[in-house]
């Protein structure tokens, strides 16, 4: 096992053991989960939303046979097997999952995306919307979907991306660094959390270094469309 010591994630503008980060993402999620959803839009405008619509377009699950899928650190309760590690917000899923009535249509289950506690080839599609970033080891909790995707199975990805339009990626500096902790201090009484998420961005592997990491986890295919001047991306790959 690599040296504790040695073994090092980005947590914000900090080193931290890799070990630890994860308790550390779970202390973020805990603090934020109810005031998730409205975070979310007053952030984005509301186009998290249309960017989410994208990702369930992509996957274009058929109507007339069964599919499984499986939505990777979903707390929020957005697909059939929905896992998440944090039990915040799972449980904020649960309810409205209830309050909409889909109790019964949606399975949650508490798990880490790097040991999904799921059968080999058993999903026909993965996805996971604004969460791999969050992951310790991305390349484990990539082989993990790749595992448990059936021959055939789509892998389907939106996460936060590097603006590409000059002048827009200046004032998404400015906009996320400065605006995004004070709305989190004001809505949700945390800066920090959201200070966290918005260096987290940042850090994340550009769409090609994380399509290269895709495809060394096994996946076909692997391709990527940026969305709204390269704010989120689509990344898409297939188990063949």
């Amino acid at each position: 096992m690599p040296d504790r010591e040695l073994e090092q994630a980005d947590f914000g503008a900090r080193q931290v053991p890799l070990a630890d980060k994860q308790a550390l993402v779970d202390d973020v999620f805990r603090s934020v989960a109810r005031r998730y959803d409205l975070m979310n839009d007053l952030m984005s405008f509301g186009l998290h939303r249309a960017w989410k619509d994208a990702l369930v377009t992509a996957v274009n699950p058929p109507k007339n046979r069964p599919f499984a899928l499986v939505d990777i650190a979903g707390g929020k309760g957005t697909g059939a097997t929905v896992c998440d590690i944090n039990a915040d917000m799972l449980a904020v899923g649960r309810e409205r999952a209830a309050t909409r009535g889909l109790g019964d249509a949606i399975t949650f289950t508490e798990a880490n995306a790097e040991a999904l506690p799921f059968r080999d080839r058993s999903f026909d599609a993965a996805t996971i919307a604004f969460g791999i970033r969050n992951v310790p080891r991305i390349e484990t909790a990539l082989a993990e979907a790749y595992r448990v995707l059936k021959i055939g199975g789509r892998f389907v990805c939106l996460e936060f991306s590097a603006v590409t339009i000059p002048g827009l990626d200046t004032l998404y500096d400015l906009y996320s660094f400065n605006v995004i902790p004070a709305l989190g201090r004001a809505v949700a009484g945390d800066a920090e959390s959201y200070r966290y998420l918005v260096e987290s961005i940042r850090r994340f592997p550009k769409p090609e270094a994380f399509a290269a990491m895709m495809r060394a986890a096994g996946f076909a295919r692997a391709s990527h469309r940026l969305m709204s001047g390269g704010i989120v991306a689509l990344h898409s790959g297939w188990r063949l």
